[in-house]
């Protein structure tokens, strides 16, 4: 049995691609992230990320005729000072002074933004939904959840799933991470809508490159159960207290080295009361827009 209901979300515990992808990539991660809670400062890259989403968001809000590129540009002052209103360690990218820097950082968006538009015109598309909360209760004991950046939803009533990426086009070994996200949401909204997304479109916008995945209803119903087994292992670690590093090449970015066995830290004692429920609706939108 599948629902959502904003009561389940209150008290099942929940899992978001970012959090099932953590737990994936390294255990330990996860538990950093997740029963730790440790914080993270945003790197440029994440922050040009979280820009960018604002940005190609709040371009939709224009006529279809004033959606073009010089507009795009002109919300990336505004939209930076709002997300430093909201998120105040932002600021700390950038020092007093740096303003070469940070003129650089706000031009590199543009970049990105440009090849937004290599290989879509918004003036063409009006989006059913933007940067919307998606959840589902599946097999009446996981809230999955997260934020979908973009549905389409044609004359027909097919829907097309979109995700801008501000990263590269993934070489093969990374794709199936991209793909894990999109099957995720595909899988909400074939629980929630009954209705299998026609197309997951992947964005990249540094390359300017559009990848595309067909799903069908088997594919999702086997990813759901893949789904389940992770957070039954996720649950067997909380259980045992025994989160795991896995290293691997992404171990370059993380912020945690310095407690981390791998490089010589020392993890820190387990929390002694543990709940792994649901994340607010700012980090998991967080979570989405700074997804690489």
């Amino acid at each position: 049995m599948t629902e959502a209901s904003g009561v389940a979300s209150a008290v099942l515990p929940s899992l978001s691609p970012s959090r099932a992808a953590d737990f994936k990539t390294c255990p330990l991660l996860y538990r950093f992230r997740t029963i730790d809670r440790l914080p993270e400062q945003p790197s440029a890259e994440q922050a040009r990320g979280t820009l960018v989403h604002a940005v190609l968001e709040r371009l939709f809000d224009n006529s279809a005729a004033e959606r073009t590129e010089q507009a795009a540009g002109d919300l990336v002052a505004p939209q930076w000072e709002r997300l430093l209103a909201e998120q105040p360690e932002l600021a700390g990218l950038f020092e007093p002074g740096q303003d070469a820097e940070l003129a650089a950082f706000l031009e590199s968006a543009k970049g990105l933004l440009h090849g937004y538009f290599s290989v879509e015109d918004p003036r063409r598309l009006e989006p059913a939904e933007r940067e919307t909360l998606i959840e589902a209760v599946i097999d009446d004991q996981l809230l999955i959840r997260g934020y979908v950046d973009r549905l389409d939803v044609s004359p027909t009533g097919d829907l097309r799933v979109v995700d801008y990426k501000t990263g590269g086009a993934p070489r093969a070994d990374f794709e199936a991470r991209a793909l894990f996200q999109m099957k995720f949401y595909a899988l909400v909204l074939m629980r929630t809508r009954g209705v299998v997304p026609r197309v997951l479109r992947l964005v990249y916008l540094k390359d300017a490159e559009i990848c595309e995945h067909v799903p069908d209803a088997e594919e999702l119903q086997r990813f759901e159960k893949t789904l389940l087994a992770l957070w039954r292992a996720i649950q067997a670690s909380t259980e045992a207290q025994d989160f795991r590093p896995k290293p691997s090449r992404l171990c370059a970015w993380c912020s945690h080295q310095a407690r981390c066995p791998e490089f010589g830290g020392q993890i820190p004692p387990f929390p002694q009361q543990v709940t792994v429920t649901t994340v607010d609706s700012r980090q998991l939108r967080l979570d989405a827009s700074q997804q690489p």
